[in-house]
């Protein structure tokens, strides 16, 4: 049984910290590879360099709006073809355990259902989200 008081705040530390393992991972393309040495990497994939940018800005505005809980539910579903576009090019061949040389794939496939799991609970407290999709208050007639 689900327990519906803390359940929410239990959404809330699933959705902040893939937030900002999200910010991490786009930082450390922003900060310690650089945009153009990411560019470089993804090219030597034989992916188009240009994609590079793209997955880092998709990275970084999904981070955020996890953070947020701002499109918590959307943010979540379109952040796992990242990671899975990750275990496909870079990590899948390395093999399973991320101990590997150049890392395994566990790790993102633990990432990959913890963003399904948010994607199907939702945000949690303190998310932007529900304060759109909050009902609208209920007009009480005054008493004479």
């Amino acid at each position: 049984m689900i327990d519906t008081r803390t359940a929410p705040y239990a959404a809330l530390i699933l959705r902040l910290s893939l937030g900002i393992l999200f910010l991490a991972h786009a930082g450390l393309k922003f900060f310690v590879f650089t945009p153009a040495g990411t560019a470089k990497f993804f090219g030597s994939l034989g992916l188009p360099p240009e994609l590079a940018y793209l997955i880092i800005a998709v990275e970084t505005v999904g981070a955020i709006a996890l953070i947020l809980g701002l499109w918590t539910r959307i943010s979540a579903v379109l952040l796992i073809p990242v990671l899975l576009g990750a275990i496909v090019t870079v990590h899948g061949p390395a093999g399973f355990f991320f101990t590997n040389p150049k890392g395994g794939w566990e790790f993102l496939a633990l990432w990959i259902v913890a963003l399904a799991s948010q994607a199907l609970i939702g945000a949690g407290a303190y998310a932007i989200d529900n304060l759109r999709s909050a009902p609208a208050p209920v007009a009480v007639p005054a008493s004479a």
